[in-house]
Parts: C-alpha cells; sequence; structure tokens
C-alpha cells in the first residue's frame, strides 16, 4: 500500500483549516495530513493540531520557502498539495491520485473550475491565462492552470525538485521542472470554491503577477539561454545599427565623423550584441550540464507503481 501525505502549507488560516482537515480526512481517510504554519497570527498551528494534523513549522515567508521545508521533511510514496484556505475540491482528490498511478505519471494538476462568480477574481483569470500562455509558448508544451494550488505528486518529482522561489510564483517552477525535464504530468478539472466568510485572499494580483512574470523570465535565461542572449543580442545590435547607419553615412559622403560619441556608442552596443550571443552559447552547455544532472538525480528514484 502506498503512503500518501496530504501537504497544507498555511498563513493565517484558521477559519478554514478545520473544514480542510476534516474534508481530506474523509476523502483520502489513510493519507497522513501535515499542516506547516509559516508565522500566523491567528492560531492555526493550534487549530490544526487540534483538528488532527501533524503540524509543522517554517521560519522564513513565503509559499515558496514552506513548500521546499515540507518536500525536504515528509517521507511519502504520493503527495497532494493543496493550499488551506478551502477553495479547493478535497473529492477531487482519489481521482487526482487514481489517475497518477494508473498513467504512472509524475504530476497531476487540478485545473480550476470555478462555479461561484466571486471564487475566481476577473484579475486573476486574466493573469493566470496570460502567464499559462506564455510559459507554455516558451517551454513548448500546453498548460490548462499553471497556477493551480492543488497537485499531485510522484515521490520522485518532490524529491527531485530544485526549488528557488520564494512565494506563490512556487507553482510556475512546478510546472518548468515537469517541462524540462519532459516528465509524464495530467491534469483534471476541479471546481474551485468561494473562500469562507471572514478569510482573505492573500495574493495581489500586480505584485504576484510581476513576481511571477519576473521568475518566467529568470528561468528562461537559465534553462533556455540562447533564445534569450539571442533576443538580446538582436535587440542591441539593431540599437547599435540604428545609431551607426547614419553616422556611417556622413562619412561615406564627406569622409568625415562629426559624431564621435554616437559612433562610439554605436560599436560598443554592436559589440555588445555579439558578446550577448556567445554567452547564450557558453550558458547553453552549462544549462544542459544541470538538465542531465537533474534528470539523473530524477531517474534514481523509483516511480510511481500501481
Amino acid at each position: 500500500m502506498q503512503r500518501v501525505a496530504v501537504l497544507i502549507p498555511c498563513f493565517n488560516e484558521a477559519i478554514a483549516l478545520p473544514d480542510v482537515i476534516a474534508a481530506f480526512r474523509a476523502a483520502l481517510p489513510d493519507a497522513e495530513i501535515h499542516v506547516y504554519d509559516n508565522n500566523s497570527t491567528d492560531g492555526t498551528a493550534e487549530v490544526a493540531h487540534g483538528a488532527g494534523a501533524r503540524v509543522g513549522r517554517e521560519a522564513r515567508q513565503g509559499k515558496g520557502h514552506v513548500v521546499r521545508r515540507m518536500f525536504a521533511d515528509i517521507e511519502a510514496d504520493l503527495y497532494v498539495l493543496v493550499d488551506g484556505d478551502g477553495t479547493y475540491d478535497a473529492a477531487a482528490a482519489p481521482g487526482m491520485i487514481e489517475k497518477l498511478v494508473r498513467e504512472r505519471l509524475d504530476m497531476v494538476t487540478g485545473v480550476r473550475v470555478h462555479e461561484h462568480e466571486g471564487a475566481y477574481r476577473p484579475g486573476h483569470v486574466t493573469g493566470n491565462a496570460l502567464l499559462t500562455g506564455l510559459v507554455g509558448r516558451l517551454f513548448g508544451a500546453r498548460l490548462g492552470d499553471m497556477l493551480s494550488g492543488y497537485r499531485v505528486f510522484s515521490r520522485r518529482f518532490v524529491k527531485s525538485f530544485p526549488a528557488v522561489a520564494g512565494g506563490f510564483e512556487t507553482e510556475t517552477e512546478f510546472s518548468v521542472h515537469a517541462l524540462q525535464l519532459a516528465m509524464p504530468v495530467g491534469e483534471v478539472a476541479t471546481r474551485y470554491l468561494a473562500r469562507p466568510a471572514g478569510s482573505a485572499s492573500k495574493l495581489r494580483t500586480y505584485r504576484d503577477g510581476a513576481r511571477i512574470l519576473r521568475l518566467i523570465l529568470l528561468l528562461v535565461k537559465d534553462e533556455r539561454p540562447v533564445p534569450f542572449f539571442a533576443w538580446l543580442g538582436l535587440a542591441l545590435f539593431a540599437a547599435g545599427l540604428g545609431l551607426g547607419v547614419p553616422v556611417v553615412l556622413e562619412f561615406v559622403r564627406s569622409g568625415l565623423v562629426p559624431r564621435l560619441p554616437t559612433a562610439i556608442v554605436a560599436a560598443c552596443l554592436v559589440m555588445l550584441s555579439f558578446l550577448a550571443l556567445a554567452c547564450g552559447l557558453i550558458l547553453d552547455s552549462v544549462a544542459r550540464g544541470r538538465r542531465e544532472m537533474k534528470q539523473l538525480a530524477y531517474l534514481a528514484i523509483p516511480g510511481p507503481h500501481a
């Protein structure tokens, strides 16, 4: 029998947490339920302990830090990661696990389907669609809901995941990690519910969207350096040409260089463009080596079995 662990990262979720724990205990009666408190001030840890969950703590603020700590601390064969705000449907968990085991996948994402108008703010819907589409185009895959906080993972995904992000952008890391290693993944449509009365979302549409976009750019730089630095080099080359062509034309016409500083800047921009391309080629070899090491770490861990 496979060991299943339900992982619930929490920050001030005392209102919703008892119902979340009860719902997952009913849906997955044999699973261990772990709640990690992230500096809550509303008694979240005490509430979780009273509801029968195993309680851990992470002092560094941010969901990414909590996820990294949970993945390191908890030993299981299958992991269910879910937010503690009561917005995800616990009844979907057995189906997500069954799909992962039956199809021998490494990650199953709960794609949110909201039934209540207030459950999923329009700004979040639009931002999620844009960021999900961007990652899909950059890393070559179609994704339904990259920012979902409801996932089922195999052990080999969890123990080979090199968590870097500190906040809510950790969901982006999940998707990119799976895509870069060509892991078998799947998706299941799940209900997305309204938050319980008295609780409020910690997400900030523009702030968190900007942080996720920044992480995407960093991941592209790290994982796909040739296109990243090629586009940077092209922009520098175009700027150099824009400044340098009028100077060259004037020199051809009159034999004079009346704007020497402009000529120097243009030459420097063109040289930087070639330097950027060279950096991309060098870093591509480094990225390939890192990807091979991650692939070996991933393959060293047994996959899910029926």
